[in-house]
């Protein structure tokens, strides 16, 4: 045989770095059946939550569920609990492979408790290796050095340039709780300029009630590729915004409601969508607060974007000419804006004491989200 044969010698493939639950196949049924989580879980006679942690592969798959799946999907029960070994077998064999030094040092920069509490990581098993296999999971990372990409990087340089007392577990954890909320959100491809033509009907929401304007919003932006998402702080992360791009198609701004007052909060919102319409999609932009780098210019542009937005220059001027708060109340409703955001500005630039006018100022909540 020459030595242009074409045969050729076939090599034994390496073992996976990485463990795939049987979770994966259900969401490949789910997207081929254009069925709902919801739905499905309704379906099979299990909890949404059960059914999102099976598809991370945080909770094992029991015989029981999987005769319910198969009811489901009619993919016999042996085939995933066959799946189920697999999986297990392979997390086994990852876990041996660790070196439980680098990973009990990531365990501890994490807030297992606080996630614990939240849903996403279970309760038990609670020892170390079986939580470092949860935590995986739960970012979607099957090693630190993709963690350290995705998560730690972000993380660590908002705790460098905006807020020293944060940890860096907590802001990448927070991170991690946004995109897996914007999956859940569809969004239309990134439209730059209908995002644009649609500033002036995102402003308008700032005088309506959360019930009202919440979904609204979500709605508008979605429409142009950007996923609005709320999502409570975790401990430690002083987190109250964040920009990142998901996918080259589809932005997420995610808001945490850190500071309650609506002020505040119409300001993150704009500003964020300052940093969707004029920087560059690489970036992930985690905000602290409202006093942004001035080192930073782009953090200035989406400072002065917000700025103008709620407040136009044109009108801006007036500002120090408002004497009472019915003059506010007044400003506000002819400019089409909520008086509190009035109320913000002028404590920001000095005009008024930050104790007046704190009664036009709304408080917002976000619901509690840790229950089913």
């Amino acid at each position: 045989m020459s030595d242009k044969s074409a045969v050729r010698d076939l090599y034994a493939a390496g073992e996976p770095d990485y463990a795939v639950p049987p979770g994966e196949t259900i969401l490949e049924f789910l997207d081929d059946s254009g069925m709902t989580q919801r739905e499905f879980a309704l379906r099979a006679g299990i909890s949404t939550k059960h059914l999102n942690q099976l598809t991370k592969g945080i909770v094992s798959l029991s015989p029981d569920v999987a005769e319910k799946l198969e009811q489901v999907t009619g993919i016999r029960a042996r085939f995933w609990n066959r799946l189920e070994a697999d999986y297990q077998s392979t997390r086994k064999r990852l876990q041996e492979s660790r070196d439980p030094s680098v990973f009990n040092d990531w365990l501890k920069l994490l807030p297992v408790n606080h996630l614990v509490k939240r849903g996403q990581v279970p309760a038990e098993p609670s020892d170390r290796a079986s939580r470092w296999e949860q935590l995986l999971a739960f970012f979607g990372v099957s090693s630190l050095d993709a963690w350290d990409e995705l998560y730690e990087k972000p993380a660590a340089a908002f705790r460098q340039t905006k807020a020293y007392e944060a940890k860096v577990g907590a802001v990448a954890a927070w991170l991690r709780l946004g995109e897996i909320a914007a999956q859940a959100i569809p969004c239309e491809p990134f439209n730059k300029s209908g995002l644009q033509s649609e500033i002036p009907n995102l402003r308008s929401l700032t005088v309506l009630a959360p019930k009202d304007f919440e979904p609204e919003l979500v709605k508008l932006c979605a429409q142009h590729g950007v996923a609005v998402v709320f999502v409570k702080e975790v401990p430690g992360s002083r987190a109250c915004g964040v920009t990142r791009w998901t996918s080259p198609t589809k932005a997420t701004i995610q808001l945490s409601l850190r500071y309650k007052t609506d002020d505040q909060f119409w300001f993150t919102v704009f500003h964020e969508l300052g940093h969707v319409l004029l920087h560059e999609k690489k970036d992930v932009r985690v905000e602290s607060d409202h006093k942004s780098n001035l080192e930073d210019p782009q953090e200035r542009e989406a400072d002065e974007f917000a700025r103008d937005i709620l407040i136009p220059p044109s009108q801006a001027a007036r500002l120090g000419t408002l004497p009472s708060l019915a003059s506010v109340r007044s400003f506000a409703s002819e400019i089409g804006i909520a008086p509190g955001i009035v109320i913000g500005r002028l404590h920001h630039e000095g005009k008024r004491p930050y104790s007046w006018g704190n009664g036009l100022k709304r408080r917002f909540e976000l619901v509690d989200e840790y229950t089913e």
